[in-house]
């Protein structure tokens, strides 16, 4: 394949769809041919790659054949119905939705944690939530040196989470906020603007969210260890990109915050944030358009022995979705 690959994008037209595109470009993927495919209102339209016009294909009315890799974020359903399409007929698909992420035949990969997971596949590989990919890219080097015994994860995620619509929403609200008029809410049960939700996905019988058990969920299988305890409260903020989490980790051994701060210095995907003398911590409008993961406010927690609390930043849109799907896509080839 020293010519490139064919490569399709699912699900082009949206949020993170943009993104791949971008991304793909930024770092040079070797595409010999790419496809942009996503629903039929969204089909005849156009997107740039590298100075080229590429044309929107209707998903459900065209032929998968010839490609290579497929980079789908489309939505659980869609993929569900799609990825075995395309995998049956040779390509490698790399799935942004939760359709596959806790299937037993299917890895979940995050390639600075578990790169080896990805030659497991049988066509189908599962890119992890965004809040859950920040979160092990930041703990699984501390994880590796001292062993987490337990986590309690608060998030505060971004809008563009939900994707372009509620983009628009948290602008048109604080418009209509600051102008006195009324606030129409369609993407969530409340107003967003100047107010926080504690609620990202369903509510299950438990009480917790669906969003929480994945990050839990999902966290142990990219890290491979069930013993891991945690628990986790998601929380919706009006903030257009970047998700942030608060972090306590009880781990099994003792370590200095000098010790962290050394190891996540040298982690790979990681950048340290951590002067608050000097008002240095990871914010999100810093992280946006950024492919790191930032960690800051690294300090022990005095409640409680082997306890330290941490801050992680990530641009969800990037990290959290296109960015590691496309870094997946590298381990393949």
């Amino acid at each position: 394949m020293s010519n490139g690959y064919s490569v399709a994008v699912v699900g082009a037209t949206g949020a993170v769809g943009e993104e791949m595109f971008k991304i793909l470009d930024e770092r040079n993927f070797p595409v010999k041919n790419l496809k942009a495919f996503a629903s039929e209102r969204s089909e005849g339209k156009i997107v740039q790659f590298q100075g080229e016009k590429i044309k929107v294909e209707n998903l459900a009315a065209s032929s998968f054949k010839n490609i290579d890799i497929a980079l789908f974020s489309a939505g659980a359903s869609v993929s569900k119905e799609f990825s075995p399409q395309f995998a049956s007929k040779g390509a490698v698909v790399v799935d942004n939705s939760s359709a596959f992420r806790m299937d037993d035949n299917v890895p979940l990969v995050v390639p600075e944690v578990n790169p080896h997971a990805a030659k497991k596949h049988r066509g189908i590989i599962a890119n992890p939530n965004c809040s859950t990919i920040q979160l092990v890219v930041a703990i699984n080097p501390i994880h590796r040196k001292v062993r987490i015994k337990r986590m309690i994860i608060s998030t505060f995620q971004s809008v563009s989470g939900t994707g372009r619509e509620a983009i628009l929403e948290l602008k048109e609200q604080t418009e209509d906020y600051l102008r006195g008029n009324k606030i129409k809410k369609e993407v969530y049960p409340h107003q967003i603007a100047f107010n926080l939700l504690p609620h990202i996905g369903s509510f299950l019988p438990s009480g917790y969210t669906e969003e929480e058990v994945k990050l839990v969920n999902e966290t142990r299988k990219i890290m491979e260890d069930n013993s891991i305890n945690a628990t986790s409260t998601c929380v919706r903020v009006p903030v257009f990109i970047s998700h942030s989490e608060a972090i306590t980790l009880e781990t099994k051994a003792s370590i200095s915050v000098d010790e962290v701060r050394q190891i996540l210095m040298s982690a790979p995907g990681v950048v340290v944030e951590d002067e608050p003398g000097n008002s240095i911590y990871p914010l999100p409008i810093s992280a946006a358009g950024r492919d790191e993961v930032f960690v800051g406010r690294i300090r022990m927690d005095e409640s409680a022995p082997n306890s330290l609390n941490m801050w992680v930043v990530s641009d969800n849109l990037r990290k959290g979705a296109a960015l590691n799907a496309i870094q997946i896509a590298e381990l393949l080839i």
